[in-house]
């Protein structure tokens, strides 16, 4: 009896898995919203809305304290990160651990593949470490590669804005703090955190308001506290 090839042995796929603390962070979002699968393509506009789309968003996520920061690396602006510049932060005395971009990605892909933002029922942003705050439209469709959401991210950073490739629509825009003059008067606003109070998310979800839309503050950074009133208020 023969033994089978040696490259058979092999497997035909592999799984990356997502780096820790975008792994971490992920149960939290998915408790908020399933996952819900979306084809790969480029940044661009999704199909127009057949009028069913709710205008007032239920769910509000703010992404807080995102690692977008950008450096010439030979000739080319790049987004800078520590799997592709780790020698680079290190000679400009930089903590490679602090540059994980790869965090922010991971969220987006999967609230913007949720049932409640195909539903048009989340509103999200993104403040980054430098706190530049950005909108993000709900038709967007983020690369799914992390290479190519850099690319876009840069982009962005020098432009300001992202327009849709079919119109006029901006997909990705950057807007003027305090994000407080972007949310609705008198809606509650929480943070998740490792030091919070654990509460089972099917209760907590009934003692949410059904006249105003819900504020969640989600870390898209490798350590420290997301939520501290003067960094998201001001």
């Amino acid at each position: 009896r023969s033994m089978p090839p040696t490259h058979l042995k092999k497997r035909k796929r592999q799984e990356r898995a997502l780096p820790a603390a975008a792994a971490e962070a992920a149960p939290a979002l998915e408790a908020l919203s399933a996952d819900a699968t979306a084809a790969e393509s480029v940044v661009e506009s999704a199909i127009a809305s057949d009028g069913r789309v709710a205008k007032q968003p239920k769910v509000i996520i703010i992404l807080e304290r995102a690692c977008l920061e950008t450096g010439k690396v030979g000739s080319e602006h790049v987004l800078l990160n520590s799997d592709d510049h780790h020698k680079f932060l290190l000679k400009h005395k930089r903590l490679p651990a602090d540059y994980r971009p790869d965090i922010l990605h991971q969220s987006m892909l999967i609230l913007l593949d949720s049932p409640l933002n195909k539903a048009g029922l989340l509103k999200l942003y993104v403040r980054s470490e430098k706190g530049v705050l950005i909108e993000v439209s709900p038709q967007i469709r983020i690369p799914r590669t992390f290479r190519r959401f850099c690319g876009l991210m840069t982009q962005l950073l020098f432009k300001l804005s992202i327009r849709a490739s079919n119109g006029p629509h901006k997909l990705l825009k950057v807007i003027k703090n305090p994000i407080t003059d972007h949310l609705p008067p008198n809606c509650r606003i929480a943070a998740l955190s490792y030091t919070g109070k654990l509460v089972r998310m099917s209760d907590y979800v009934k003692t949410l308001p059904d006249d105003s839309p819900s504020v969640f503050v989600v870390g898209a950074m490798a350590h420290g506290k997301a939520f501290d009133g003067f960094h998201l208020f001001h």
